[in-house]
């Protein structure tokens, strides 16, 4: 009697693991303040500061079967699977995969180019996180096709990079989260006499 209870009360406590492991991987947050750091770490990469190496912080843990009860084992074994997915979303967000590593380093090549187009005022850092052509007028008219192909290229790496980010971090979803961030991030760090857009869409200089 004694057996079946212990049994019975075993496999609840299996079920409640289940269910609470359940509720914390599915109430995952966006993790702000760590799309803040991976969104400085790679905009202090493309515009040639001194970036810092992205730290990996695996917070997977093995939780050992107790007193050899095989229930309460399986319970353990699932319990580690499936917190951490949680937990990820609080760790730093992974910036390092070779699809974000080439678009940053195309993004540094680009950058010695467009800089001067920046520097001018020619060429400002839209809301949305992309770059745009702000007044014509301040490019040179032998420039202005190249200008243009410049500022598409420069947008569609900075888009693949938002989106591959997010997928890479097993969340498609935080996309325009993290364009949204990236978007503050770039204003915040641009340089002083640089043009970038409010939430309005005015633009402002730096």
């Amino acid at each position: 009697m004694r057996s079946a209870s212990y049994k019975f009360a075993t496999l609840l406590c299996l079920a409640s693991c289940l269910l609470v492991a359940a509720c914390v991987t599915i109430n995952v947050y966006f993790p702000a303040a760590a799309a803040e750091k991976a969104a400085d770490k790679i905009i202090d990469d493309v515009w040639g500061a001194d970036g810092q190496p992205a730290k990996k912080d695996d917070k997977r843990s093995s939780l050992p079967a107790q007193s050899g009860d095989l229930l309460l084992a399986a319970a353990h074994s699932v319990l580690s699977l499936l917190v951490p997915a949680a937990e990820a979303a609080q760790a730093d967000l992974n910036v390092s995969t070779p699809a974000i590593r080439q678009l940053t380093q195309s993004m540094e090549e680009r950058h010695t180019r467009l800089k001067k187009y920046y520097d001018s005022g020619a060429v400002g850092l839209t809301r949305d996180g992309l770059v745009e052509i702000r007044d014509q007028n301040l490019v040179p008219l032998p420039e202005r096709n190249s200008t243009r192909k410049l500022v598409a290229d420069e947008n569609a790496d900075r888009a693949n990079l938002y989106r591959e980010i997010a997928t890479a971090n097993g969340h498609p979803e935080w996309e325009m989260d993290i364009r949204t961030t990236f978007a503050e991030r770039w204003a915040s760090k641009a340089a002083a006499g640089w043009f970038y857009q409010d939430k309005d869409g005015n633009w402002k200089q730096k």
